[in-house]
């Protein structure tokens, strides 16, 4: 969501700390190519097979993916009756998916006749992530595309880190990990050396296409307090983020991190 989330260009409130003006609806739209090539398999079956993919960014709205008509396997489709209808792009249409025994109501849809402001979009579709089995960027199979205006840094840092809960201390460093994730506040990650009070784990598990999978902890309180999920951690990040491998980030309504002695 790097273009269309919180002050970007492409957000409901954009930027005023520029010398340009983006003229235009407050709901913007961006469409341009993804290079790579991407495919999306159903029971073992090939419905999408694409090299000629677009992004389209969408004001407050994950980049979506769409191909052309002619990359789709035409014959695991079946067309469905729904229509919906966005003032932006114009009215959809849907088809199901159909593989074997395998159907998905409405997985797929287009916008046949769309707004002259998108007629770009005219001879491409969209088939729901969750639609298929499996899906591949390049030979790699992903469980989400990336976002080339999403970006992730991490850096070691000696700065003063505490969370704390009222007046306990929850956790303090001064090695921490600072995570900087576009659209999102810094987050700061530490070593489970640093942490003060008993962490539970819980059942949760959370998945980011920048920062891989991600397990969740109670922080028990010393006065008998449990903050479910307020803990989290990523065990095997993807590698672009390997620096916070195994350290624990917190976030709860009623904890506060604090950086050298700041709010964060």
């Amino acid at each position: 969501m790097g273009l269309t989330r919180s002050d970007a260009p492409l957000s409901a409130h954009a930027p005023k700390t520029v010398n340009y003006r983006i003229d235009g609806p407050a709901h913007k739209l961006l469409m341009h190519p993804f290079p790579r090539r991407v495919r999306a398999e159903v029971a073992g079956r090939t419905v999408l097979d694409t090299t000629r993919g677009v992004l389209l960014h969408e004001t407050a709205l994950p980049a979506r993916l769409y191909v052309p008509e002619t990359d789709l396997d035409a014959s695991a489709f079946v067309p469905s009756d729904l229509t919906t209808h966005c003032p932006f792009k114009g009215d959809a249409t849907y088809r199901s998916l159909q593989v074997g025994d395998r159907f998905v109501q409405d997985a797929l849809w287009s916008y046949p006749d769309p707004t002259p402001e998108a007629s770009w979009l005219a001879g491409y579709a969209s088939l729901y992530w969750e639609a298929a089995d499996a899906w591949f960027d390049e030979d790699e199979q992903v469980r989400g595309l990336t976002d080339p205006y999403h970006r992730v840094d991490v850096r070691r840092s000696s700065r003063h880190v505490q969370v704390l809960a009222g007046d306990t201390v929850v956790a303090e460093s001064h090695a921490p990990v600072a995570l900087a994730e576009t659209g999102l506040p810094l987050r700061w990650y530490l070593s489970p050396d640093d942490v003060l009070v008993p962490l539970e784990p819980t059942t949760t598990s959370t998945y980011c296409p920048y920062k891989g999978d991600a397990s969740y902890w109670t922080v028990r309180l010393p006065d008998g307090r449990e903050l479910t999920d307020a803990g989290w951690a990523y065990p095997e990040p993807f590698p672009e983020s390997t620096g916070i491998g195994g350290r624990v980030s917190f976030l709860h309504d009623d904890l506060r991190v604090l950086v050298d002695g700041e709010p964060a």
